[in-house]
């Protein structure tokens, strides 16, 4: 399915205005937190939902976040033009409001596209992909932070750069290894690297929320988890 373009950080950009002569005013209000145990983020992850920021978390048409890692948000400028555009429904609000010269509104904090986006079924090869596939872990030793990558079989004996060869690795372990073979080493990896799946790096990224959470996102973030016996 073939859906409109949509606003903000997550799909294609949108083009139109606000309202014309409309400009949006500071927030009132009080609003309400949840905030999350953020240290095992790397230097190299942003995070775009800073609580002043009064982001609205983004679903696709069923429901379901466009993302889970990064999660899917937009500033509320931009949940409020694609409001004014038809691009999104409403389903939850702030407390806090934001007014133009002619009228006053609630900040979206849970908005859900009219249109379907199909999510892509191939997953890049990116750094960032690779570690979130490897869960931001050292695959030799299991540390966390201090990141680069390692090529399992050294690139000098033919090893090439593929979701099979190529792990996370913490700087001691990747120059413990050096280039010689994994069984010269005396290491040893955590699990076999493998391509991983979409749907295996959209369940991955549920277990990677950001530092905040705001209340009237969290039946979205987690009704579709597999429930436990």
């Amino acid at each position: 399915m073939t859906g409109r373009p949509v606003c903000g950080g997550t799909g294609p950009p949108c083009t139109g205005n606000l309202p014309s002569g409309e400009g949006w005013n500071g927030v009132e209000g009080r609003e309400r937190k949840t905030i999350m145990d953020g240290d095992f983020r790397t230097s190299f992850v942003r995070d775009h939902s800073h609580p002043k920021s009064h982001p609205a978390l983004v679903l696709n048409a069923d429901y379901r976040p466009l993302s889970y890692y990064p999660l899917s948000l937009w500033p509320w400028q931009e949940a409020v033009k694609a409001v004014f555009l038809d691009r999104v429904n409403i389903i939850a609000e702030y407390e806090e409001t934001v007014r133009s010269p002619s009228m006053e509104i609630k900040i979206p904090s849970v908005v859900v596209l009219k249109d379907y986006v199909r999510p892509q079924k191939r997953v890049a090869f990116t750094r960032f992909n690779l570690f979130l596939r490897d869960e931001f872990c050292c695959q030799y030793c299991g540390s966390k932070g201090d990141l680069t990558f390692d090529h399992v079989v050294p690139r000098a004996r033919g090893g090439i750069t593929s979701w099979e060869n190529v792990v996370a690795a913490c700087s001691r372990c990747n120059l413990r290894k050096g280039s010689r073979p994994l069984h010269q080493s005396g290491l040893a990896l955590r699990k076999p690297p493998r391509q991983p799946g979409a749907e295996e790096m959209r369940n991955m990224g549920r277990k990677f929320p950001p530092n905040y959470l705001h209340d009237s996102w969290m039946d979205f973030l987690y009704w579709d988890a597999e429930l436990e016996e």
